[in-house]
Parts: structure tokens; sequence; C-alpha cells
């Protein structure tokens, strides 16, 4: 697990993964071929050597030469020749051919090391000799046939140096090595781009479904347009691309079933209220003319009407609410035109403290208009209705200010058009915190404070967010105890105001 405040993991990207895999593969393969080459050049190296070796000591140790009388220049001889020569156990002879091609004796210590080897007759070993280097050194024992290590007349033990067989060795490894280097680096590239191209279908993929992920899919009739051209089956790529094409087309007959459905429901719902219109203005007025009479009538009946005609009102409401609902569902009731927001506020601000004037109501907006662009008698419902809210969901005395200001964020970063913002704020109780997730839903209702008991229809914030939306705005709440704020964000009129 990460250490907290450790930056998150990057995953690698797959077409990272492939270049780097490629190269990893030709790495490992280059340096086996490599060290096999090197190995193999050096064993063919030390078997000439060897061979050389073995030919000095057959020259050194010639048949019918008498030892004492042997010249130390043995024909064919080379340049670091080895020689040690043992007769009757006694070293006679011990040197070695310089650069020069002159006869240098080996000291004490040199030939010491040379005879402690455990030499076979005739197989070559490497002993190092000091400042003198490395060599292959291989015996011989006279007359033929005598061991080394047993009684015998003469014992010849010659070498040569392995400086130029270990040079050639690191040369090779050395071109190897930057062979292998530039061969990695060429690869890197041309993988990079080959790669590229082999996933150019896969960011194809990528970019239909980031253009797929940007439609609003939410809600409405929604078209899926967009397919993935690379869709063969015979490659992994258009696979994936097939069953991208699947996919979309089971969303978009899923998205098309939700639509057709939620319009049987938007109609029957329209229709609904639109029917119930006539029948509750029928039960309302029949109620008030039964009531309105002038006859005596008992007092249950009477109370028993005035039920009626109150709950065929708060019916008559709802059903108004609904439609209105239905009809901004389906992209109507929205009349455009120029509207300025400044009277507007003011009369709604004077309708709420009509009806409750034991709230403190506070205006706070220039005198200079504000337009938008929208339906007058909308936009005043969206300020009743949240005025409305403040005025049922907080207790006498409570502060409710209403603020319009002009918000010109054209020169941030974001480069936002200028908005009109509607502010109404109030110093109550506050909303409870698991209620503000779907404040604005339909029939959305509220505990302790906030529950309305004056029988409202719990649709007012539902019909304020949907006739911003209609407007091209947005609507937001904040809330805590003593400050609860309602921002209605409008497009201007006109941008360059």
């Amino acid at each position: 697990m990460a250490a907290h405040g450790s930056p998150p993991h990057r995953s690698w990207s797959l077409r990272r993964r492939l270049v780097v895999g490629i190269v990893a593969l030709l790495a490992v393969v280059s340096a086996v071929v490599g060290v096999l080459s090197v190995l193999a050049l050096r064993q063919t190296l030390v078997a000439r050597l060897d061979e050389q070796v073995q030919d000095a000591v057959a020259r050194t140790a010639g048949p019918g030469q008498p030892v004492p009388q042997v010249d130390a220049d043995e024909p064919g001889n080379r340049i670091g020749t080895l020689i040690v020569r043992v007769h009757d156990g006694e070293v006679v002879r011990a040197e070695y051919v310089a650069d020069d091609g002159t006869d240098v004796e080996l000291t004490d210590a040199q030939v010491q090391q040379v005879l402690a080897l455990q030499l076979a007759d005739g197989r070559a070993t490497t002993v190092r000799l000091g400042d003198l280097g490395e060599f292959r050194i291989a015996s011989r024992a006279t007359p033929p046939g005598a061991q080394p290590d047993g009684p015998t007349d003469d014992i010849v033990i010659a070498g040569l140096p392995t400086a130029e067989l270990n040079a050639t060795t690191a040369n090779l490894a050395l071109i190897f090595g930057l062979v292998t280097l530039v061969a990695l680096v060429i690869a890197a590239l041309a993988g990079t781009q080959v790669v590229r191209i082999a996933l150019l279908p896969l960011g194809r993929v990528t970019a239909t479904a980031r253009r797929v992920a940007e439609l609003p899919l939410a809600r409405g009739q929604v078209a899926l347009a967009d397919r993935v051209a690379d869709a063969d089956p015979n490659t992994e790529v258009g696979q994936v691309g097939a069953a991208f094409n699947r996919m979309l087309e089971h969303v978009e007959s899923s998205l098309v079933a939700r639509h057709e459905s939620e319009e049987k429901v938007r109609q029957f719902v329209a229709d609904a209220s639109h029917e119930l219109r006539t029948p509750l203005a029928s039960i309302r007025g029949y109620s008030e003319l039964t009531r309105r009479t002038g006859h005596e009538l008992p007092d249950d009946i009477v109370y028993a009407l005035s039920r009626i005609e109150s709950e065929s009102v708060r019916m008559t409401s709802l059903v108004e609410e609904l439609l209105l609902l239905a009809r901004l569902d389906a992209g109507q009731e929205v009349v455009a035109g120029e509207v300025d927001l400044v009277p507007l506020l003011g009369h709604a601000v004077s309708d709420a403290h009509a009806a409750a004037p034991d709230h403190d109501w506070r205006v706070e907006a220039g005198s200079d208009p504000v337009l938008v662009t929208g339906d007058p008698n909308r936009l005043h419902q969206v300020l009743a209705n949240l005025l409305a809210n403040a005025r049922l969901h907080t207790p006498a005395g409570t502060l409710v200010t209403a603020s319009l200001e002009v918000a010109d964020d054209r020169q941030s970063p974001d480069r936002q058009p200028p908005e009109a913002v509607v502010t109404i704020a109030d110093d109550g109780p506050g909303i409870p915190p698991d209620l503000l997730p779907v404040l604005f839903e339909r029939f959305a209702r509220g505990d302790g404070s906030r529950t309305r008991a004056t029988g409202g229809t719990g649709l007012g914030l539902a019909i304020v967010s949907a006739v911003v939306e209609a407007h091209g705005g947005t609507v937001t709440v904040t809330s805590s105890p003593g400050d609860t704020r309602f921002i209605v964000r409008l497009p201007l009129a006109s941008a360059d105001r």
C-alpha cells in the first residue's frame, strides 16, 4: 500500500509497454548472442593458443639435443614465449622472450609458481605470473612417456601469453555492446513508430468513445450516430471496435426505449392533468355555490363543504404544476423575450412581504437593468417559489435577502460568458444534509423546520429547476444552520453587457 501523501502510481500506456517489451526482448536476445559469440571466439582462440604452446614444447624438447647445450632461441619461438626446463630435479633453464627479442631470466618466485602447478603431460593450463601477466603453459617429460612428478631425466615446460587473446575477446565484447546499444536505440525509435501506426485504430475507438461520452444522454431523445469504422473481427483492435459498436447499438436501443417510456408517462401526466382541471373546477364551483346559497346548513355540512373547497384548490394547484412540468419537459411553456430582472425581483419580494410580514425581507440590486432572454411569467414564478420556500420553512423573524448581480468571468482562464446571478439567502435553521442531493426532485419533502405544514405539493423547487434549465441556466443550493443560499445563474441577453 502506498504511503500517505505519496504520488499515485501511474500505470504505463499500452504503447509504452509494447515498445519497452520489444526493446527488452531485443536486448536479451542480443546479450545472449553476444555472450555466446564471445565465448565461442575465446574458446577458439584458446584452442589455437594451446596448439602453439604444444609446438613450443615440442621444439624445446626435441630429441637428440643435449640439455646443457640447447640454445635459448629455438627456431619458431615468438615474443613472450616462456621456457622452463628441469634436468635430474634441477632447473637448468627458466626464461622468456622479451618484447625486444632478448631472453629474460624468470625470478625464483615465478619459477616456483610454475613448478607448483600439477601439469599433466601434454595438457595446457592458465597461470598468472605477477607482472608478466597471464600465460597458457604446458609440459612434456623426456624420455617420452615419463610423468612430470616421477623420476625422469628431463621436464620441459613452455608457455605463451594470453594478452592478445584477452584483448581480442575484450574488443569483440565492446563491439557487440556498442552495436547492441545502437541497435536498441534504433529499435526503440522504429518500434515507437510501428506501434503508433498499429494503434491508430485504437485511437479512433477512443475518439469515438469520447464523442459519445460528451453527448447529453441524461434526458430527451438521443441518437448515437457515431460508430467505430475499424471493426474487422480478424484483428484485436477490430474486435474491440466491433464490441464497442454492439454496445452503442444496445445503449441506443435502451435510450430509445427509455425515451418512449418517458414520453408516454409525460403525455399521460399532461393528459391527466388537463382532464382533471375541469372536474376540479366543477367541484370547487359547486362547493362554493352550495356554501353561498343562503340556506341554513348544519355545521358539519358547512365544514365538509369548506374542506372539499380547500382540497379542490390544493388539487387544482397540484394539477397545474404537474401540467407545467410536463410541458417544460416537452420543451414548451417558455416564451423568448428580453426580461429585466431588477423590477421582477422587486415585485416578487413585495409579494412575499405581503404574504409574510413577520419575516424581514431585503432586496440588494442595483438600478441598472439586468437583461436576460426568457419568459417573464416563468422567471417570476422561479423567484416567487424560492421566496415562498424561504417563507414557509423558516420561523417568524427570519431575515431573507434577495440579491442580484452580474458575474463577468471573461477575464478568467475559463472565459465564462457574463451571467445574471440571483441569490435568495436566509438565516433560518437550514436544510438537512441528507435532503440536499434530492432537493430539486419532484415531491421532495424535508423534515423538521423545513416540513411543509401548509398543504404544499412538493413541486415548487422542481419547477424552479425545470424553468431555470429551460432558460439555459443553473440553480444550486448551499445550506448550514444560519445560512441557506439558493443561487440562480442565467445567461445575459447580450454577451457585450
